[in-house]
């Protein structure tokens, strides 16, 4: 992945990154403010030897500065801590050797002690007896045999305080760091569901696919809730967005005067009986002659979908008990023919492949411009591949994101396996574009009204 599929990753995906960080945060925040505070205290010791002259005082300089980082050890032994202990009173020297630290000044011969704990004063308190009791020690190492008066001296310089503050926890610091952290995870997460996300999203992710062409988005809207009837004769993104399906489709297959076409998908749940009910009424809108049939004999939606009567249809014409002519129903205001299932029946295979059916789609081919086919899903049930066989070709329906490369790829073979031709791709449940909602509702779907009348006579331009 290159630096801006980084980006568009995680711009696709912002809401994971989002997420990531405001649950690290979440985290952070209470741990930060469950946890005890701790309190510091710190003490500093000069360490020196006794030399007076130029010459001895500098040798004596180096020597204290090396001692210094033994002395520091010396904080952390166990000699020191029982003598502090013992000091205190009722003290673990074990546990005083973990709230304790010293560190040598670098280039100083200055030793620092410090210590923490839950309880400031206490904090103090150790501290001090720390540092007294190391005053103490260094004076007994440093004191040769037989001898009064130590080589190297520990001066305490700075006693202990209260502190007034905790130095643990820090909320900003640890705040900061979890906003970071978060915003890693995210993008981390993010980018590893990319690449282990294989459903169709783009244009590319089609071509890599099949050569057939993208006729049109779809793209999400509310609109789609709403019947054919009200929200394609209305000026929405919805009812432009089949326009422009209805645009591409002229172009396919343009030898043929007469069209028939299966709108089909790889699983259900795609979208295709929407896709065919809402491309066909849109069709009508062009002064076509259109014909839409139900060919989904095992689960059927039209009927319900148009509230059209449902107790004869496709079934009934392909078992020979009526005509074709006889069970078209024209849907609401519009001049389109709906041909709905009928009688759910038990071998729905073998009608579609019947004698019957070859007779009805050539019969229909002839009556109007374009027959439009809402088939079954191409991996159920092979139905669909059938019917494209009979038909000009078959138009695949993918939801944006949930179909997947593989089914979109054994759903195309399904047909190339029957010799079926695909006509090309619909990608419906797109996510919608503000840029291209923004011209279009600032172009195509607020048309001005010319010269409206006033009541005085006079004209006036209004929106």
């Amino acid at each position: 992945m290159e630096l801006q599929d980084y980006w568009r990753t995680v711009r696709r995906r912002w809401r994971l990154v989002l997420g990531s960080v405001l649950v690290v945060l979440a985290v952070a925040a209470v741990w930060t403010w469950s946890v005890t505070p701790t309190y510091a205290s710190t003490t500093r010791i000069f360490v020196s030897t006794s030399q007076t002259d130029e010459n001895s005082a500098y040798t004596g300089n180096l020597f204290a500065t090396q001692r210094v980082a033994s002395y520091a050890d010396l904080v952390t032994s166990n000699q020191l801590a029982e003598r502090v202990a013992d000091d205190l009173g009722d003290t673990d020297a074990m546990d005083l050797r973990e709230q304790v630290t010293a560190s040598a000044v670098p280039e100083t011969v200055l030793l620092e002690i410090q210590a923490t704990d839950a309880d400031a004063e206490r904090a103090r308190d150790i501290a001090q007896a720390y540092a007294e009791q190391l005053q103490l020690l260094v004076e007994e190492l440093e004191t040769p045999r037989g001898e009064t008066t130590a080589v190297v001296k520990a001066t305490l310089i700075d006693d202990a305080q209260v502190a007034r503050t905790p130095v643990a926890p820090q909320p900003l610091r640890n705040l900061a760091l979890a906003g970071i952290l978060g915003l890693l995870l995210g993008v981390g997460l993010a980018v590893a569901r990319e690449l282990l996300d294989t459903s169709v999203k783009t244009a590319d992710d089609i071509a890599e696919i099949t050569s057939a062409p993208v006729l049109g988005n779809i793209f999400q809207d509310t609109d789609a809730k709403r019947a054919p009837s009200e929200v394609l004769f209305t000026a929405t993104p919805w009812a432009e967005a089949f326009r422009v399906l209805r645009t591409s489709m002229q172009y396919v297959d343009i030898d043929n005067a007469q069209k028939v076409i299966v709108i089909t998908s790889s699983l259900p749940g795609e979208g295709k009986s929407t896709t065919a009910v809402n491309l066909a009424v849109t069709l009508t809108q062009a002064g076509q002659k259109v014909a839409l049939v139900e060919c989904d004999l095992r689960r059927p939606l039209i009927a319900d979908r148009l509230e059209l009567d449902g107790a004869i249809g496709t079934t009934s014409v392909l078992i020979g008990k009526v005509s074709a002519q006889d069970v078209m129903q024209q849907y609401a205001d519009t001049s389109l023919d709906v041909m709905v299932c009928g009688q759910i029946p038990p071998n729905p295979s073998e009608l579609l492949q019947s004698q019957a059916m070859e007779m009805l789609l050539l019969d229909l081919r002839q009556r109007y411009d374009v027959v439009i086919l809402d088939a079954p899903p191409l991996l159920p049930v092979t139905d669909a591949a059938l019917l494209a066989t009979r038909a000009d070709g078959a138009v695949v329906v993918v939801s944006h994101g949930r179909t997947t490369r593989d089914q979109l790829s054994t759903a195309i073979e399904r047909l190339g396996s029957v010799d079926a031709t695909t006509l090309g791709v619909v990608v419906n449940q797109a996510p919608a574009k503000k840029s291209a909602s923004g011209y279009g509702y600032g172009y195509g779907y607020a048309p001005l009204e010319d010269e409206a009348v006033t009541a005085g006579g006079g004209k006036r331009r209004r929106r």
